[in-house]
């Protein structure tokens, strides 16, 4: 989908909030309500828009320890790689998970209650997968972007 100057405005305003309604969204880009809806549905079918959903803010929910952690995997075969990723993802504390390049083969962003629940997430779930070779964490201090 080509997508024009006013496509993107319509998308930005939609991730930054998409609580707008569509009457909204029509008057800050000042077009139609109709042309905008027929934007946004294109958008949906086509997959750009893949769904809407809240945006939590995790410390107050009690989950004060956040951290990144470069995984690096012993072995790739596929079954290890397979275990390695239903594990991650059926996990609560994970964020965000990314395969990548370079030194770390995984980068895992993670979110729990405090360090003793780290600790616990580490011994109970990412050492004892066999791929898993070594983990080195970066404890975020803050966030500048979300």
């Amino acid at each position: 989908m080509n997508l024009d100057h006013k496509d993107r405005q319509l998308l930005a305003l939609l991730e930054q909030d998409s609580r707008l309604t569509n009457a909204e969204l029509a008057e800050k880009l000042g077009m139609s309500t109709s042309a905008c809806w027929r934007r946004v549905r294109a958008f949906e079918e086509a997959g750009i828009i893949t769904g809407y959903g809240a945006v939590l803010d995790r410390g107050r929910m009690g989950e004060s320890f956040h951290a990144i952690i470069h995984v690096q995997l012993v072995r790739h075969d596929p079954e290890g790689v397979r275990a390695f990723n239903r594990a991650i993802i059926q996990r609560g504390e994970v964020q965000e998970c990314y395969a990548t390049t370079g030194q770390a083969d995984y980068h895992i962003r993670v979110r729990c209650a405090d360090i003793t629940a780290y600790n616990a997430f580490l011994e109970e779930v990412l050492f004892r997968l066999p791929a898993v070779s070594s983990a080195q964490t970066n404890v975020i201090l803050r966030e500048l972007k979300v």
